[in-house]
């Protein structure tokens, strides 16, 4: 899988996690050079506080257009920092 935005690959692996129809992308197959840390967070109930990322490419800018749960409840564990993508960041095959 490959996350796409303002025609770079972001980030790009085969071994995404799909979760509630969103690929959660590996931490160490993401292009650290277009992530900013943001001072945004949510909270899923059962996921815990996601933080989030700008994406800055080509001199453009995508406000939290990224998101990760660096320190996940018991139940997500298993994509603990991985990052999924929306607002207009493409992911295909």
């Amino acid at each position: 899988m490959k996350a796409i935005w303002n025609d770079q690959v972001l980030a790009e692996s085969d071994n995404t996690i799909v979760i509630e129809g969103n690929h959660y992308f590996p931490p160490e197959s993401i292009k650290d050079e277009y992530f900013e840390k943001t001072d945004y967070h949510t909270v899923c109930p059962w996921k815990g506080t996601a933080s989030y990322y700008s994406l800055k490419v080509n001199g453009k800018e995508n406000k939290d257009a990224a998101w990760y749960y660096p320190d996940t409840k018991e139940m997500a564990k298993k994509f603990e920092n991985y990052v999924a993508f929306w607002k207009g960041v493409e992911v295909t095959e």
